[in-house]
C-alpha cells in the first residue's frame, strides 16, 4: 500500500512539474480545454461601449407569432442553440432563446469577429487613414518590410491570400490558433510568421492574416481596435449593450481573428449593413462600394483546394450560394451565424455552442437548415 501511495505521489509530482515546464498558453489551454461563447471571465478585456442615446429594434406586427415545430425545436436544441433571431424591413419578425440564451446575454460570436475587421477596415479607407487596401502591408508594419514578407499588402490580408505560415489547427496543444486564443503575446506571434507561397495567388483560411490585419489597421488609425470600433461602429449604430473585445493580457492586444463578445440583437446591427450597402437608417457607416466588395467572392483567387476560382469568400465575409442566389454571411466556430436575405430585406442571427462537422463544399451543413428555417418563418407571414 505505502508502495502505491509512494508511485501515485510520484505521478502527480511528474504532472505537475511537466504542467509548469509548459508555456502559458498550453498551461491555460489545459485549463479550459475547449473554447466556450460564454469565455468573457476568462480574458481580459475592453469595452466597447454603447452610446448613451440607443435604437432597439421594433416588432412586427406579428412578431413571435410563428410557432416552431416539435422537428425545428428539436434541431436548434440538438445543436445547443442559444439565440435564434429573423428580422425584416428592419424590424424583428421571431426571437427565440434557449439553453441559457437571453436578450442582454453577450457572447463570444468567434470568427465572426474578422468580418468587424474588414468592415474597420473599409471605414479607415474612407478616412484616409489608408490609402487603398492594395497598400503593402510594411508601410504599416515595418516588421514586414524583408523578403517575400514585403509583397504582402492589404487585400492578401483581407483575402486571406498572404501565404503566411499559420496552423489553422484547433485539435493540437501547440498550433497557433491554440497559440493565438490562449497566448498572451499576439503581436510577437504574428510578426514572426514566414511567408511560404505566391501572396495574392491562392485563398486558405488562417486566423493569423487577421490579426496582421488589425496590426496594420491600428498602425494607420493609431486607435486601439476597441476604440476604433466604438467610435465608428457600435456607436453611430446605436447599440443598445457594450459589447467587448477580449484581449491576450492585461493592457494587451485584441485577438483580432476571434473574440468580439455581443448579444444576439446588437450583432443584427452588423447584418443590417450587409443588407443596406454599408448604411444604418439612412447613415452610411461603411462605405457602399467597400461594402459591395466585402461581400462579393474574391474569384480572381484560387480557392483553398486549387481547383477553381474562389467563388464563397470575400474580404472576411463568406457567401453561399442557394438555389441560385448569392447571400453574404458571418461566420464563427460553433456556428455563430449572421446572414443576409437581400430580395427579402432580410436577415437571420444564430447564436450557440454547438455546430455540425458536415460540410457542404465549404459551408457547414447547418447553416441550411437554418436558413430554411429564416425562410419558413418568413413565408409563413405571407399566407
Amino acid at each position: 500500500m505505502k508502495k502505491a501511495l509512494k508511485i501515485i505521489l510520484l505521478l502527480i509530482i511528474l504532472i505537475a512539474v511537466v504542467y509548469l515546464c509548459l508555456p502559458h498558453y498550453a498551461r491555460q489551454a489545459l485549463r479550459y480545454l475547449y473554447p466556450d461563447i460564454y469565455d468573457l471571465e476568462r480574458f481580459d478585456r475592453h469595452t466597447v461601449e454603447a452610446p448613451d442615446s440607443c435604437q432597439p429594434w421594433p416588432h412586427t406586427t406579428d412578431y413571435n407569432q410563428y410557432r416552431l415545430s416539435t422537428t425545428e425545436a428539436d434541431y436548434l436544441d440538438s445543436m445547443e442553440t442559444t439565440a435564434f433571431l429573423v428580422f425584416q424591413h428592419d424590424s424583428i419578425v421571431f426571437e427565440n432563446y434557449r439553453n441559457d440564451g437571453c436578450d442582454t446575454l453577450t457572447s463570444n460570436i468567434f470568427s465572426a469577429t474578422k468580418s468587424i475587421v474588414s468592415l474597420l477596415t473599409g471605414i479607415a479607407c474612407e478616412e484616409g487613414y489608408i490609402k487603398s487596401i492594395d497598400d503593402p502591408v510594411s508601410k504599416y508594419l515595418p516588421a514586414f518590410s524583408e523578403g517575400r514578407r514585403s509583397e504582402i499588402t492589404l487585400r492578401h490580408l483581407l483575402t486571406m491570400s498572404a501565404s503566411l505560415s499559420w496552423d489553422e489547427s484547433y485539435s493540437s496543444l501547440f498550433s497557433m490558433t491554440t497559440q493565438g486564443y490562449y497566448g498572451n503575446n499576439l503581436y510577437r506571434l504574428v510578426t514572426e510568421l514566414d511567408v511560404t507561397g505566391h501572396p495574392g495567388y491562392q485563398y486558405t483560411y488562417r486566423s493569423g492574416e487577421t490579426q496582421v490585419l488589425a496590426f496594420a489597421l491600428e498602425a494607420a488609425t493609431g486607435k486601439t481596435l476597441s476604440d476604433y470600433a466604438e467610435e465608428k461602429l457600435w456607436r453611430p449604430l446605436q447599440a443598445e449593450h457594450d459589447a467587448y473585445w477580449l484581449l491576450d493580457r492585461k493592457g494587451g492586444d485584441e485577438k483580432a481573428f476571434c473574440c468580439f463578445h455581443t448579444t444576439a440583437r446588437d450583432v443584427a446591427r452588423l447584418g443590417h449593413l450587409m443588407l443596406h450597402e454599408g448604411q444604418w437608417h439612412g447613415q452610411q457607416i461603411v462605405p457602399a462600394s467597400y461594402m459591395r466588395e466585402a461581400t462579393t467572392p474574391a474569384s480572381y483567387l484560387r480557392n483553398q483546394w486549387d481547383n477553381g476560382a474562389l467563388d464563397y469568400y470575400g474580404l472576411q465575409f463568406w457567401i453561399v450560394e442557394i438555389d441560385g442566389k448569392s447571400y453574404p454571411y458571418m461566420r464563427g466556430m460553433d456556428g455563430q451565424y449572421i446572414v443576409a436575405i437581400p430580395e427579402r430585406g432580410a436577415l437571420f442571427v444564430r447564436l450557440g455552442h454547438k455546430s455540425t462537422d458536415i460540410y457542404v463544399g465549404p459551408h457547414q451543413a447547418d447553416l441550411f437548415r437554418y436558413f430554411a428555417l429564416a425562410s419558413e418563418i418568413l413565408d409563413a407571414r405571407m399566407e
